[in-house]
C-alpha cells in the first residue's frame, strides 16, 4: 500500500506483481481499491497490478475545492502512472473509474495498450440527466435508495454489505459532484478517438438506446448475467477468465 502525490492531494494506491503488461485498476463511484481484490490476487501470479482510489474515495485525499469533473479523475490515473514510470499498460474502469478510464485514453491513447470498461455509462439524455439531479435534490435519501437498490439485485451477500458501506461514507455533496460530473462527460468522442485494443463488460440491465455499446456499435463486449452491477466481485471466476483473454490477445497483438 502507497501513497503518492497527486494532483488535488495525496493517492492511494494497491500495487504488486512482476513481469508482464502492467494492468491499472480504476473503481467506481463509492468505491476504492478493494473492489479489485479478487483481480489484483489473480493476476500478480503473471504481472504487475495496480489498482487506485480516486480522490475522496478510499484512503486517498479529498481535493480542497470541489473538482470531480471527469477530466480531473483521468488526472488522478495520469499521476498515479507517471509516478510509475509506466509506459504503456492495460486500463480497467468500473462504471464512473470506466468514464475516468475512457477520458485518459483519449487524452493518451498512445499509453493505453488496452481498454476494459465494465459497466460503463453512456451518454444520458440531457433532459433525463436534469430530471434525475433534481430528484436527487430534493429527495436525496429516499432517490439514492432506490437506485442503489436497482444496482445492487443479484448481489452477494457480501458484495451486497460492502457496497452499501461504501454509499452510506460518501458526503452527499460529494455524490452530487460526481453523479453530475458524470452526466456531463461525453464518452462516445472519447471512445471513437482510442482506436487500440477495447471491450465492454456488461450486466444484460446495460440495453439502453444510450448505453455505450449502442452507441458505439463497434465496441466489442461481452455479457456476464446473474450479477449486480459489481459483475467482477459477484462473479470474479468468470471476469477473471475475460479478462485475462483480453489480455492474451492484446498481448499477442502489441508481439504482430
Amino acid at each position: 500500500m502507497t501513497q503518492i502525490p497527486g494532483p488535488a492531494g495525496f493517492l492511494h494506491i494497491d500495487d504488486g506483481g512482476l513481469g508482464g503488461m502492467p494492468v491499472v485498476f480504476v473503481h467506481s463511484f463509492a468505491g476504492s481499491t478493494a473492489h479489485w481484490a479478487a483481480q489484483l490476487t489473480h493476476l500478480r501470479k503473471t504481472r504487475r497490478a495496480v489498482a487506485i482510489d480516486l480522490r475522496g474515495h478510499g484512503q486517498s485525499d479529498s481535493p480542497t475545492r470541489d473538482d470531480y469533473a471527469v477530466q480531473s479523475l483521468a488526472g488522478d490515473i495520469t499521476a498515479v502512472t507517471d509516478w510509475l514510470k509506466f509506459q504503456r499498460f492495460v486500463l480497467v474502469g468500473h462504471s464512473m473509474g470506466g468514464s475516468a478510464t475512457l477520458a485518459y485514453a483519449g487524452a493518451h491513447p498512445e499509453r493505453v495498450a488496452g481498454l476494459v470498461l465494465v459497466g460503463t455509462p453512456g451518454k444520458i439524455p440531457v433532459e433525463q440527466a436534469r430530471q434525475v439531479m433534481s430528484s436527487l435534490k430534493s429527495d436525496y435519501e429516499n432517490v439514492m435508495a432506490s437506485y442503489w437498490n436497482r444496482l445492487l439485485t443479484n448481489a452477494k451477500p457480501q458484495v451486497l454489505a460492502q457496497i452499501q458501506g461504501e454509499r452510506e461514507r460518501l458526503p452527499r455533496a460529494v455524490s452530487l459532484s460526481l453523479i453530475q460530473a458524470t452526466f456531463d462527460f461525453d464518452p462516445v468522442p472519447v471512445l471513437k478517438r482510442y482506436r487500440g485494443p477495447k471491450l465492454a463488460v456488461i450486466t444484460p440491465d446495460q440495453d439502453n438506446s444510450y448505453d455505450l455499446h449502442k452507441l458505439v456499435p463497434d465496441l466489442p463486449h461481452k455479457v456476464v448475467t446473474g450479477t449486480s452491477h459489481w459483475l467482477h466481485m459477484d462473479k470474479p471466476g468468470e471476469f477473471n477468465r475475460i479478462l485475462d483473454e483480453f489480455l492474451t490477445v492484446t498481448t499477442r497483438t502489441l508481439a504482430d
